[in-house]
């Protein structure tokens, strides 16, 4: 073959090559997605996924890949193709695990952001012994009485921990952490008085807080959020700048082409316009967000990270 023809076929291979993404792109979907969910509830991507499923065509399934702190889910999805069809549901932990060194999987460098689906905000609560009735007070408890009081938390490196690690530092008191194997034996620990104070995630302490078990005294978004009635948010009630949240969104392996991203976000917001699945994720606990690109999840994910690995360094917390 001749130096010309050589030339020709090299040339006809790159482009073929350079047209490829885009006319995946075009087709996609043509077949299953799945959504992997690794630590925590999959109840937010079983609700996304009928919505989803309506506005791409094909059946979207939830699939449970649980186990190492979420580094199993993490790397099958980050080592997965990046076509589209292999999909995380991303939450707190895996910015918490960047920030602990616990996972080789970081989701700035490892995946591509799709969209944020939703938040869930923690409630500062306290046993009706404790004679604080606001978060001022408590404060002033804490102070007038260093390390006496004690806060629960779900484990070590959990975010109910970091938050109570947080306080600790803007207030500038002196609690002490008591770490149980789960967020309710932790919740319980509170009702039963054994321990004063926690972190507590809403969808979980909305019904303690209305039995009288616990009391409520701030939020941990930067303003009072519908979920949770009549409670003020820490960061307006004396602490500036207070915010601790869990959070869910999905993305995609490194490297997903960038038309393949913008019509799995399309279908996302599809479905936080629509006001039955809103409706749904308010009444166990998830927060919708407003409506946002993949580039607004994208620095999200940072300012999360970023955010976890100060309070980590802060408290010198090595890992779970």
């Amino acid at each position: 073959m001749s130096l010309r023809a050589h030339l020709n076929v090299a040339a006809a291979v790159v482009a073929l090559l350079l047209c490829d993404g885009p006319a995946r792109a075009q087709e996609y979907p043509s077949r299953l997605i799945r959504v992997v969910v690794g630590p925590g509830p999959d109840l937010v991507a079983r609700l996304f996924g009928p919505k989803m499923s309506q506005m791409l065509g094909v059946q979207v399934v939830v699939e449970p890949r649980p186990g190492a702190g979420g580094v199993i889910a993490a790397q099958t999805v980050a080592t997965a193709q990046p076509d589209g069809y292999t999909l995380l549901l991303a939450t707190a932990s895996y910015t918490i695990n960047t920030a602990l060194g616990t996972s080789p999987y970081d989701l700035r460098k490892h995946f591509a952001s799709i969209a944020h689906a939703s938040i869930s905000p923690f409630i500062l609560i306290v046993h009706p012994s404790v004679p604080a009735k606001t978060v001022p007070e408590l404060i002033a408890l804490a102070k007038s009485k260093p390390g006496t009081l004690n806060y629960a938390s779900s484990g070590i490196g959990t975010p109910p921990h970091l938050a109570g690690e947080l306080f600790k530092s803007m207030a500038d008191i002196d609690l002490v952490h008591i770490p149980f194997k789960e967020a309710n034996s932790a919740l319980n620990a509170v009702v039963s008085d054994a321990v004063q104070v926690i972190f507590s995630i809403s969808s979980t302490t909305t019904s303690q807080i209305d039995a009288g078990t616990v009391r409520a005294l701030g939020v941990t978004t930067l303003k009072p959020t519908p979920l949770v009635r009549n409670v003020p948010a820490i960061a307006q009630s004396g602490l500036p700048g207070f915010e601790v949240t869990g959070w869910n969104g999905f993305v995609a392996p490194a490297g997903t082409p960038a038309a393949i991203i913008a019509k799995l976000n399309s279908a996302i917001m599809r479905g936080l316009d629509d006001a039955e699945l809103r409706q749904k994720l308010e009444a166990t606990g998830y927060e919708p967000v407003p409506q946002n690109t993949a580039e607004d999840f994208g620095h999200f994910i940072g300012a999360d990270t970023e955010r976890w690995i100060s309070i980590v360094e802060k408290a010198n917390i090595r890992s779970r």
